[in-house]
């Protein structure tokens, strides 16, 4: 639980609660409070995950994260017996007489959606559609019969009932992400989900200005450049918000003036934005074509005092 809250105080530096924020959080609560599990959906580097750590922060309860990946199983949810233990008895007590035996009995460990369950935690469940189908399959008892099955266990029971207290924020990227699978349609009809994109460039450039304590202008000039870059992407995705919060921070450390002309602050932009910005645009070469629309973006950049 101790990373847990590392990530709470890390989440409470990256999440600016602008009026929308406060609204969308304020809405998640209720629909939690009622009983519903909440889905925040959206492109890489939105805030999904911040989202979620603060809703969950919101239920005061003590929270379990859970990360999705394609070999999350059973046993990483439910548990699993981690070792045996043998134990010896040699009775002596008579001269003639020799008895001994012998138990050998495994050592059960809980996993992290069982504890979540059995204490009423609130599981965040952080980009789940990273997780085979079949993995998630679990969570329809959870969500509709109120019960975790401990499939393959080997235990006496065969569910654990789900405590009243517990809730569950599911996190994704949307289907065309690579390593996304498509998510079952019986799990989703279950979740209240919620749609976050990347933020405008004024709410944007608040974030960067109080993050990285840096002048509003500047700041301004930097999530524009990601921004129009951005908008070369075929589909959602391409430089997020953290690539601004890169620049500028690195900018700011380094004494790189936030000009399009200066050689150090365009070699700074293609390190950083190259690598997300070849991912989604639609070229044969796509990291030299990558690389020239950054200068391009660059050379047309404006810094503009306010």
């Amino acid at each position: 639980m101790t990373v847990i809250k590392e990530m709470f105080k890390k989440d409470a530096r990256l999440l600016i609660q602008d009026e929308q924020t406060k609204d969308l959080l304020s809405r998640s609560l209720q629909y939690a409070k009622a009983g519903y599990p909440i889905h925040f959906t959206g492109p890489s580097g939105a805030g999904k995950t911040s989202l979620a750590l603060a809703l969950a922060k919101k239920r005061k309860k003590p929270v379990m994260l859970i990360h999705g990946n394609h070999e999350l199983n059973n046993k990483d949810l439910i548990g699993d017996f981690t070792g045996y233990t043998s134990k010896k008895v040699v009775d002596n007590y008579i001269r003639s007489v020799y008895k001994k035996d012998e138990s050998v009995s495994g050592t059960w460990r809980d996993g992290r959606l069982l504890e979540a369950v059995k204490n009423g935690y609130t599981l965040v469940y952080d980009e789940f559609t990273r997780s085979q189908p079949t993995t998630n399959n679990i969570f329809l008892s959870i969500l509709e019969e109120g019960i975790l099955p401990l499939y393959g266990s080997k235990l006496t029971e065969p569910f654990v009932r789900v405590h009243p207290d517990f809730s569950v924020i599911f996190t994704s990227n949307p289907e065309e992400y690579a390593g996304v699978y498509q998510t079952q349609d019986a799990l989703l009809d279950r979740l209240i989900t919620l749609y976050v994109d990347y933020k405008d460039i004024d709410r944007e450039t608040r974030i960067v200005s109080e993050k990285v304590d840096m002048e509003e202008y500047e700041a301004k000039a930097i999530t524009t450049l990601v921004s129009d870059l951005r908008k070369a992407c075929k589909e959602d995705g391409g430089p997020s918000l953290r690539a601004s919060l890169m620049i500028a921070k690195l900018a700011k450390e380094e004494d790189i003036p936030i000009d399009g002309d200066d050689s150090d602050f365009v070699r700074l932009a293609i390190d950083i934005l190259t690598h997300q910005l070849s991912r989604c645009i639609d070229s044969n070469q796509p990291v030299q074509t990558a690389e020239e629309l950054i200068r391009k973006a660059c050379k047309n950049m404006k810094v503009i005092r306010e």
